[in-house]
């Protein structure tokens, strides 16, 4: 069962954020124009499109930085999830002025800003953020969110094959673990996701001892397009992507948790 409060170790954030964000760089700075103007599959993105929002996504820091610290924490990781949705479509249109700047110079100062200021900024500092204060610790744990789902998204687009940072990946996968038990509080179902989650969730009689009478698992990755919408419950269920066992063990209604 995931705790009340998961925590993240400072360090191994910093170090997933920068290293994924370096493997995205390395594999988008070299992509050729006919590419770069493949649909993305996310609503009217093309693959720049997408490129671009990543960069802008984990830019931000520089800009919330840039501005007086938040009187106080008003998000956590933990509904960093739900927060979002209110505010998607300013956040879609947000990296629309950098469209016209090369990918390999906008990663490349992206990515220089963002290492000089995990150098310097003090992980308890409250970001003002358009979603509310937000200490930067937390705010670079939803990074590693922001960056497997979005290189997943690049890897499907454009036929790359872009590796995924460990440490990301399982931050990634404990935040949208986390986030279904937030939306569904219970302990009816146990939700695997092996190696790096295991949350109770949905109301019901709460199983103390033994193998639960109601379990879901799957991989990481599939876990991760289920929890953004990516892929459906039936599709990755017929796939055998998706091991579910109970009555209670069905999950479409609580899908996705993050869109």
């Amino acid at each position: 069962m995931a705790p009340k409060t998961r925590t993240y170790d400072p360090a191994k954030i910093r170090t997933a954020v920068l290293a994924q964000f370096g493997l995205v760089a390395d594999a988008v700075r070299g992509l050729e124009e006919e590419r770069l103007a493949q649909p993305a599959h996310l609503g009217e993105w093309t693959v720049r499109d997408l490129a671009a929002h990543l960069a802008w996504a984990v830019g931000s820091l520089a800009g919330a930085a840039a501005r007086p610290s938040a009187g106080r924490v008003e998000v956590t990781v933990a509904t960093w999830p739900f927060a979002t949705e209110p505010i998607a479509g300013k956040i879609a249109e947000a990296h629309r002025g950098q469209d016209a700047e090369p990918l390999g110079v906008l990663y490349e100062r992206t990515g220089a800003r963002l290492a000089e200021l995990l150098d310097v900024l003090p992980g308890d500092r409250v970001l003002p953020l358009w979603i509310g204060g937000m200490t930067v610790a937390d705010f670079l744990v939803t990074r590693t969110v922001e960056l497997v789902v979005h290189t997943d998204d690049l890897n499907r687009a454009a036929g790359l094959e872009i590796p995924f940072d460990g440490q990301a990946l399982a931050a990634c996968t404990r935040v949208l673990a986390d986030a279904l038990a937030v939306k569904a509080p219970g302990a009816s179902v146990e939700v695997r996701v092996p190696p790096f989650a295991v949350v109770q969730c949905v109301e019901g009689p709460r199983h103390t001892r033994g193998t639960p009478p109601n379990v879901v698992e799957t991989d990481p990755l599939t876990w991760i397009r289920l929890a953004t919408g990516r892929t459906g419950w039936a599709e990755s269920l017929s796939g055998a992507r998706v091991r579910a066992s109970g009555e209670r063990a069905d999950l479409s209604a609580l899908l996705p948790v993050m869109s």
